[in-house]
């Protein structure tokens, strides 16, 4: 019957047997240590009779059940019973001698049974919970750990996983490192370097990331995994995010796809919208900053840099802009053509627009990828700049006046959907972006417009003047909160401007004023269905100001 019943609640009423959890989990030496009361409920197995009990030590054969009543009628008239002899592996107990004892003791109802101890020391540690499917994979990484003496190497290192099956996910990374540490050797991983790539792969590879899982609170969005399971979850996360972008990630880049995709869409549309909004929906203000802040990148906001190339002479100039900025931080480039259709992404041309791009990426030393997309510009767009820091595009289009243009163009949608910050440059207008002016007006956009102007000011010394104009929704003590702000973080040189008149032609007016050459702006305020209707400052300024702006939200 109880067999029966642990079949139905899916429990395993198997006695483990203790050479196959000795050759398993690979026994090494054995420490006597003395008599010991032990819990009853800790002991799982039995030392060659695994199959006569079962895991709670009723015999399942006729002529033990005749034992098992001699012992108990033995222990009954003597008032107690001889101790046992157990093997300890982990926090379990395998029998030695004395199983029936074990048997009568815990139908007596015993909690604890006196015992000989002898301790098993085993490459990985066994409790009296674990399961079948638990033992298999602790086997595995018994395995991992006998091809890779982690254990040895790093005593306090702990890649026990849930998923057993995956410890070749991190066997062919390290072989990966193997073969660059045999360079020379026909691409084979030399028998000799072994150890150092162990070494190096758990350092420089396995390490950090598991900092990041740490420093980001992963593990608590998968309370029934190990960091060592995130670990290759994120690997292979990853590697498929890699391949349907076309372009490389840093491990923290995958983070969000990990923790946010549950759907099971094709691959291309389920990654990328796992941390893009949808196109009706509109992204969290401050999302941005609060992810950099949590990667300690304050500073360095922008290391990956997204351009949207279109086909013409402009995107070189637009290239050699960007360039020359992501030569002060050691910045990651990546270009994007968006193609109408199949023939036009395998024009020639775009071969050739690649090949361009990456050649000058390579003599200014910047790491470079172009990718290539077929579909609706500003879906794609907004889709992938979930992957980088800034979006940088050509403004030669600029929004239309009348609503139902406003309606067809793709600005209204990347500047509202749009998750990163957005660099729009007025038919690729040269300028080193030396003096800022950000216009502010309190709102939680406008924050975000301010705490990348105090990044830009702070790290390259920058002018700066910032401006406000006092509204219905907008105090005159707004440009106070900036001020406060930017001291707080030793921006003392910057000019600050209340004007009273039209927003858009304020800014406009301000910046003639002090010869700004970028202007940072948070993003739409209005609802979109209003947006339509009235327009929007932001996309007056996209109209009208002839200098780089920046977008926030």
């Amino acid at each position: 019957m109880q067999q029966i019943l642990a079949r139905l609640r899916g429990r395993s009423d198997t006695l483990l047997c203790y050479d196959d959890i000795r050759q398993q989990l690979r026994a090494g030496p054995v420490v006597e240590r003395g008599l010991q009361e032990i819990p009853l409920d800790k002991i799982v197995g039995s030392v060659g009779r695994s199959d006569d009990f079962t895991r709670s030590f009723l015999p399942k054969k006729d002529s033990d059940q005749e034992r098992w009543a001699r012992v108990k009628s033995a222990i009954t008239e003597l008032k107690g019973m001889p101790p046992i002899e157990v093997y300890q592996v982990g926090d379990a107990y395998f029998v030695i001698d004395g199983n029936h004892r074990v048997s009568v003791a815990r139908q007596l109802g015993s909690d604890t049974i006196s015992a000989h101890v002898t301790e098993v020391k085993t490459r990985v540690p066994l409790t009296a919970d674990d399961d079948p499917s638990q033992m298999i994979t602790k086997a595995r990484y018994a395995d991992f750990l006998e091809q890779t003496n982690l254990d040895e190497l790093y005593p306090d290192a702990n890649l026990l996983m849930t998923f057993g099956g995956q410890y070749k996910v991190l066997l062919k990374q390290i072989e990966s490192e193997c073969r660059l540490l045999s360079d020379g050797e026909d691409g084979r991983c030399v028998k000799e370097n072994w150890e150092e790539a162990v070494k190096q792969w758990y350092e420089q590879v396995y390490l950090p990331v598991i900092q990041i899982i740490r420093e980001l609170g992963v593990i608590y969005r998968f309370p029934e995994r190990t960091e060592a399971d995130i670990y290759v979850l994120l690997s292979e996360q990853r590697e498929e995010l890699e391949e349907a972008l076309g372009w490389r990630l840093s491990p923290e880049e995958a983070i969000p796809a990990l923790i946010e995709q549950r759907s099971s869409r094709p691959l291309l549309s389920r990654l990328l919208d796992s941390v893009a909004p949808a196109l009706d929906d509109e992204p969290t203000t401050g999302r941005w900053r609060e992810q950099q802040l949590a990667l300690q990148r304050e500073n360095h906001l922008f290391a990956k840099i997204l351009i949207l190339f279109e086909g013409i002479e402009d995107d070189w100039e637009l290239l050699e802009q960007i360039v020359g900025i992501g030569e002060q931080d050691n910045d990651h480039i990546l270009g994007l053509y968006v193609a109408r259709d199949r023939q036009d992404a395998e024009r020639e041309a775009v071969q050739q627009m690649r090949e361009r791009f990456n050649a000058r990426c390579e003599e200014a030393g910047l790491a470079g990828e172009f990718a290539v997309e077929i579909g609706r510009v500003d879906k794609i767009i907004v889709r992938r700049a979930a992957w980088v820091d800034l979006v940088v595009i050509n403004l030669t289009n600029p929004p239309e006046i009348h609503p139902l243009a406003r309606m067809r163009s793709s600005w209204g949608t990347i500047i509202q959907q749009c998750p990163r910050p957005i660099l729009a440059v007025p038919n690729a207008v040269p300028s080193d972006h030396s003096r800022i002016l950000l216009a502010y007006d309190g709102s939680l956009k406008a924050n975000e417009a301010l705490f990348v102007a105090t990044y830009l000011a702070v790290r390259w010394r920058r002018e700066l003047t910032v401006m406000t104009v006092p509204t219905q929704n907008t105090k005159a003590s707004s440009i106070e909160q900036a001020q406060a702000y930017l001291e707080q973080y030793g921006v003392t040189w910057a000019n600050y401007v209340v004007r009273e008149e039209p927003i858009h032609q304020a800014i406009i007016d301000t910046a003639a004023e002090f010869e700004s050459n970028l202007l940072i702006v948070g993003g739409f305020g209005r609802q979109p269905a209003l947006r339509l209707m009235l327009g929007s400052t932001v996309e007056h300024l996209l109209r009208e100001f002839e200098q780089p702006m920046l977008i926030c939200r």
